[in-house]
């Protein structure tokens, strides 16, 4: 399975949530925080478009968030890996 990356921010309520659909799909990931105005999150940012966390990789293939990550759980590609 896909090495996963999850960047999250400790006030967030949908990295709390993304962090435990992945636990209860058994789905290790790596968490990085990043704070609010941090060169790590404005790069990050640079690199997706996306201004929201969590942001979300299988590898190196961005998912996007919360929302994101549900629909990307249910898809056939998913269930097949």
């Amino acid at each position: 399975m896909a090495e996963v990356t999850i960047y999250t921010t400790s006030t967030c309520p949908y990295c709390k949530m993304a962090k435990e659909l992945l636990k209860q799909k058994g789905i290790d990931y790596e968490e990085r925080m990043v704070e609010f105005g941090s060169e790590e999150l404005v790069d990050l940012v640079s690199r997706t478009h996306h201004r929201t966390v969590p942001q979300i990789f299988f590898g190196e293939e961005f998912i996007g968030g919360y929302d994101d990550l549900q629909k990307y759980l249910t898809t056939k590609e998913f269930t097949e890996k």
